[in-house]
């Protein structure tokens, strides 16, 4: 109690309040009828209503449950857009197997409709990047969803480097080298190596020093372990092929998508690499890869100690993009739980983004990015009824 007295004598004047049946701060227990107060972007007091006072004349938001903000930990979202029309599609560069040097701020939208849509639904962070496919698709971006310039809104410009195996870049890339598994997993030792040899080159005494290659130099950086290293794989096979690279090149490794994950989350725990489960409930007849898929994968993962987040991801069908919501309910209702579900959609997705300093939880000083539901945020007939980033209200139109 004394704490929750300290933290409002020592807040400034707040700007706007939130008041919950239940708020869930996901930095500890739930809290009945607690509040929320807000000073610009950050939040100053959190606490139960009778010991955080709302000062008078200042803006009120009212729901039966509050969260922090949703963080989608790997979508397309404003780089596919809502039409699936050519205009709408910077998802993908398909010219070369190998593109390190692209960046996904260059490409995504922050005023696309679907980035409006997922906003609604209480994402408030998105980790976007190219689709996967491309055996090096390029560099991923962390960016809120207001509709804002990407300056405004870019928490992490470039934030990683997204490599694919599996069955995508088969198909994809398959005339240029990557036909099989052993290929796409060849291609991406070539790129990693080339990169090491290019970073000893540009040690040399300036006139004997390559030129500057975009793609050399952003793969130098995962080499460095300046910027993690992002695997999207589904099959099993695919998964300790992405490990057993990122020990052999000391990387930082994230894995991406990882349907047939509880396969191996032992292994995958053993390695300490985190994993972004999802789409959760992608279409496993669509590719025999994710033919084992589990809506148990995230639970398993967790029970095995793996540290868990949730994402959106990509398929090919309009629009490209789920809700990673009603993904993260799913998980919940098969052995994560709510708790363990919110959990990874927040703080979570924002310690694997290196970003849990600033989001993912309701405490004091963070910044103010927040859901009002108007029930169980995991039951479907549920609504997302107000949307707060960085303090703002961005949206109150019952979803």
């Amino acid at each position: 109690m004394w704490i929750l007295s300290l933290i409002w004598a020592s807040a400034p004047a707040a700007e706007l309040a939130i008041r919950a049946e239940a708020l869930w701060p996901v930095s500890g227990p739930v809290i009945p009828d607690g509040v929320v107060l807000i000073e610009g972007d950050r939040i100053v007091a959190v606490g139960p209503a009778d010991e955080v006072p709302i000062p008078e004349g200042i803006e009120v938001l009212s729901g039966a449950v509050v969260t922090p903000g949703l963080i989608d930990g790997l979508s397309t979202a404003g780089l596919t857009g809502i039409l699936n029309q050519p205009s709408d599609q910077d998802h993908r560069e398909p010219l070369a197997p190998v593109q390190p040097q692209l960046r996904a701020g260059d490409g995504f939208d922050p005023w696309e409709e679907l980035v409006g849509w997922v906003r609604g639904h209480g994402v408030t962070a998105l980790h976007v990047g190219p689709s996967p496919g491309p055996v090096v698709a390029g560099r991923t971006a962390v960016v809120d969803t207001r509709p804002a310039p990407l300056s405004q809104i870019a928490l992490e410009p470039d934030a990683m480097v997204l490599f694919s195996l599996g069955e995508l870049p088969k198909r994809a890339f398959g005339d240029r080298g990557a036909a099989t598994r052993m290929g796409t997993a060849a291609l991406v030792r070539q790129a990693l190596t080339d990169a090491r040899e290019y970073g000893a080159r540009r040690r040399l005494p300036l006139a004997d020093r390559p030129p500057v290659e975009l793609g050399l130099e952003a793969l130098l950086e995962v080499l460095e372990r300046k910027r993690r290293a992002l695997f999207h794989a589904h099959r099993a096979d695919d998964l300790l092929t992405a490990l057993r690279i990122g020990e052999e090149f000391g990387l930082d490794v994230v894995l991406a998508g990882a349907a047939e994950g509880y396969l191996v989350a032992e292994e995958i725990a053993a390695a300490g690499v985190p994993v972004v489960v999802g789409p959760v409930m992608l279409r496993g007849w669509q590719q025999g890869e994710q033919a084992n898929a589990s809506f148990a994968n995230a639970s398993i993962l967790a029970d095995a100690g793996v540290q868990l987040g949730l994402m959106s991801g990509y398929e090919g069908y309009v629009p490209k993009v789920r809700v990673v919501l009603w993904e993260a309910a799913i998980a919940a209702a098969n052995g994560l739980g709510p708790a363990r579900a919110l959990e990874a959609l927040t703080l979570g997705n924002a310690s694997i983004l290196g970003l849990d300093e600033t989001l993912g939880t309701l405490s004091v000083g963070k910044r103010a990015d927040l859901a009002v539901f108007d029930g169980d945020p995991f039951e479907y007939t549920s609504h997302v009824c107000a949307v707060v980033v960085a303090g703002q209200r961005v949206s109150d139109t019952c979803r």
